[in-house]
């Protein structure tokens, strides 16, 4: 039997993983990937809305992406959307279509977003041990009211230490996967 406590952080850390996922997708590799424009946000429709909800990305070759706005009339403001975001990538209009080339990574750039990924990582990890931290409350709870033996008190605890243990593996294990695809030259 799971205590509810347990199920819960297991479900929260399993979403704290696939965010890690998604913004780890987000830092730029040498190489032109469509989840690297995920962050930007184009001003369309009097509202700013995702890029990818404005248009299509697709990466034809590992440097370049193209975009290809569902709107014509979004072309000036994708490109600006792009140009604004930070990414380090000049975006040129050619036609109704927007191209993104992706330049190499210098050394200093690829150690910068090492340090981005490293900072994504701890985060998660953060997010994770405040999942145990709820959940160990929780179960402590459950023990002094009576709802939970406590051997079944500890070893819920130690469950949920070895639930955390192992997301924060998962965390490290994509960071090192991440880390080594962004230093490759």
């Amino acid at each position: 039997m799971q205590v509810p406590a347990l199920k819960e952080a297991s479900n929260q850390m399993d979403r704290n993983i696939e965010a890690i996922q998604r913004e780890f997708a987000g830092v730029r590799t040498g190489k032109a990937s469509p989840a690297l424009l995920d962050a930007v946000q184009v001003e369309a429709y009097e509202s700013r809305m995702p890029l990818n909800q404005t248009a299509t990305i697709t990466a034809p070759d590992p440097h370049m992406l193209v975009v290809q706005p569902w709107d014509a009339n979004l072309v000036g403001a994708v490109a600006k959307a792009i140009q604004s975001a930070d990414l380090g990538l000049n975006p040129s209009v050619d036609g109704n279509l927007v191209r993104v080339s992706i330049p190499p990574l210098t050394e200093e750039r690829r150690r910068e977003m090492v340090k981005v990924l490293h900072k994504y990582a701890e985060e998660g990890r953060v997010a994770v041990r405040h999942q145990r931290h709820k959940a160990k409350s929780e179960i402590e709870r459950q023990v002094k009211e009576g709802e939970l033996g406590e051997d079944e008190g500890r070893r819920e605890l130690d469950a949920l230490q070895k639930l955390t243990d192992e997301h924060i593996a998962r965390i490290d294990e994509l960071l090192t996967h991440r880390e080594a695809e962004i230093m490759e030259v």
